[in-house]
Parts: structure tokens; C-alpha cells; sequence
């Protein structure tokens, strides 16, 4: 069996994958559903990552096969650490980082548990997890108090109305119709699946996620695609109460 052969035998014993990486000319999943992912999506904001992020450390969480986590190692990024509650995803993702010869941490632990990392990283990547989440606030304000040390890089699945209504901060508690207007922080629970999966639990508006941002102590500085942005460690909501060490 040739070298080539021999990868592609070894990229099939690990499926299925659900980033499409190519390694060493070698695609582990061609035929996604979504198409190139996420390479497609990653062309359209990665202009807000720097491309020499030279003695930068940074947190990739939720990584899966750790498609992230190899382009800041492809910047030049000091320290990566790459966290997922999946083994079978951390299983692809060292084995990724081992054919393309990058040092990359990777941790077997949930967004909950990252007080363990006992670090602020310089850029973290919390891309396509908030969703997934039983308790997705506490896992922003968890990020906030220990671990978002400069910026972070957000995505969240959203539908319902783009608009963002501008708000008031406070209404009368017989004012009902505000929730009826277009634009106001609308968060949508799923009881059984969404899209086949039983994870998505919480899918926010575009003001929802937004809020929920500026709520857990982060400062909007770009949203340079759909449901992308770069945010940066900021005050907390003056009225949140900070959140519990679970360690």
C-alpha cells in the first residue's frame, strides 16, 4: 500500500468527519453536506484574524477535527489548545495535527470546565458551540471570567428576523407588545431535534445573540459575516452575578 493509499485507509477508519480537511492532498470529508466546511465559511472573516499572530496564545473550543485550531498554527500562533467533549472529533484532530506536523494541545473537557485551563489566552475560538448548550449563558460568563484574556472569535447558528430593535432599558410590566416587536431578543428552544440533532437546544435571533454578548461582559468589534463576530473582553452587565467555580 502506498503512502497515499495507506492515508486515505487511515482517514476512513476515523469517519465520520464533520470538517473537511485536507491533509496532505487527502479530503476527509468531500462530499459534506454544508459543502467546503468549513472552509467556505472561514474565507468570508478570516481577514479579522491577524495573519502573524506570532507569540499569541489561543483557545479553540468546541474544535471538533480541529480545522481552527490548524489555521492559527498556520499564523504562527504560539501556544493552541483545542478543547471537545467528543472524543471520536479529538481522535480526528490528533491525528490531523500529527500528519501536518503541528504542536497543538488538545484536551478532552466542555466549555464548563475551562476553569481547569487556569489561563487567559489572547484570542479564543468559540465557533458553532452555543447552540449545542443546555446552559449557554453560563458558558459566556464562564468564558469571560477565566479564560477570554483579549478577543474572541463567535459564531452561533441564528434564526428569526435579522433586525435589531432599538431598546429601551427598561419597560412597564404591563407593556406586553414589546415582545411582539420585530427585532426585539428572541432566544427559540428545541425540545426533541433541529436539522436531525438532538443537541441544538437554544437557537437565538440575530438581537439575541448580540444581547446575550454584551450581557455576559463582551464588546462587539466586528461582524464581518452572518452569525460571525469578533468581540474583545469587556464589563460585565452590572446586575450578573459572577459565575460559580464548578472545579
Amino acid at each position: 500500500m502506498n503512502e497515499k493509499a495507506r492515508l486515505e485507509s487511515d482517514i476512513a477508519g476515523l469517519r465520520p468527519w464533520f470538517h473537511n480537511l485536507r491533509i496532505n492532498g487527502v479530503q476527509t470529508a468531500p462530499d459534506h453536506f454544508l459543502g467546503d466546511y468549513p472552509s467556505f465559511k472561514w474565507a468570508h472573516f478570516q481577514q479579522v484574524v491577524p495573519e502573524d499572530l506570532q507569540g499569541c496564545s489561543v483557545l479553540d473550543i468546541g474544535c471538533n477535527a480541529g480545522f481552527y485550531s490548524l489555521e492559527m498554527k498556520r499564523r504562527n500562533a504560539g501556544r493552541v489548545v483545542g478543547i471537545d467533549s467528543d472524543p471520536h472529533y479529538l481522535r480526528q484532530a490528533e491525528f490531523a495535527a500529527r500528519q501536518t506536523g503541528e504542536d497543538i494541545e488538545f484536551k478532552l473537557m466542555s466549555v464548563y470546565e475551562v476553569e481547569k485551563l487556569k489561563q487567559r489566552f489572547d484570542l479564543v475560538l468559540f465557533m458553532g458551540v452555543l447552540y449545542h448548550l443546555r446552559h449557554p449563558l453560563l458558558a459566556l460568563d464562564l468564558l469571560h471570567e477565566h479564560v477570554v484574556g483579549g478577543q474572541m472569535l463567535f459564531q452561533c447558528m441564528q434564526r428569526g428576523e435579522e433586525e435589531v430593535a432599538a431598546l429601551s432599558e427598561n419597560y412597564d410590566f404591563f407593556n406586553t407588545t414589546i415582545f411582539e416587536q420585530r427585532g426585539f431578543p428572541k432566544v427559540y428552544f428545541v425540545e426533541e431535534r433541529y436539522a436531525g440533532d438532538p443537541t441544538n437546544w437554544f437557537i437565538p435571533n440575530k438581537a439575541a445573540v448580540e444581547a446575550m454578548l454584551r450581557s455576559a461582559g463582551f464588546v462587539i468589534r466586528a461582524n464581518p459575516e452572518r452569525e460571525v463576530y469578533l468581540v474583545e473582553h469587556g464589563s460585565r452587565h452590572p446586575m450578573a452575578e459572577p459565575p460559580p467555580s464548578l472545579c
